[in-house]
């Protein structure tokens, strides 16, 4: 081992341990909600909702993958699956021929607007009220301290 490193405290490896089961379980949960009440992955809700906010309910698949923190490779597979469901589609964009946009279909849209109120009840119960409002409000702003990009939420 190397003795320049600076080994976590005890209580730090704690938080850190704790902070990654954290993320794993609610993410489970409330990928295990949006599956069984809406037959959609918590990540291709993600898409969805990402797309359904975007200026005509389109946005060029690199940005997508940006706003999600997912790689390219990931997100063509979700969007593939999407596209086999009718829920979006893929065109070319018109300011650059190399770049692929994805469109939210009215299909697609249909889906989101089911799907929105019992997922929005699954972070609540799976989060916010576990929290409460104000450290809710606190791990958001916590959280924004781990990335220092413009990518919008």
């Amino acid at each position: 081992m190397s003795t320049d490193t600076p080994w976590l405290a005890a209580d730090e490896q704690i938080a850190w341990r704790t902070y990654l089961r954290g993320v794993a379980v609610v993410f489970e949960a409330l990928n295990k909600d949006i599956l069984d009440s809406d037959n959609l992955s918590l990540h291709e809700y993600e898409v969805l909702s990402r797309l359904s906010e975007s200026p005509e309910r389109s946005m060029r698949m690199s940005t997508l993958a940006d706003h999600l923190v997912h790689s390219r490779s990931r997100l063509t597979h979700t969007v593939r699956r999407l596209e086999e469901r009718g829920f979006v589609s893929r065109t070319v964009c018109e300011d650059d021929r190399r770049g692929v946009n994805c469109n939210l279909t009215e299909t697609g849209w249909q889906a989101l607007v089911k799907a929105a109120p019992s997922h929005v009840r699954s972070v609540r119960e799976h989060l916010v009220d576990k929290l409460g409002h104000d450290q809710m409000i606190e791990l958001g702003s916590l959280c924004a301290k781990l990335f220092d990009d413009d990518v919008a939420l």
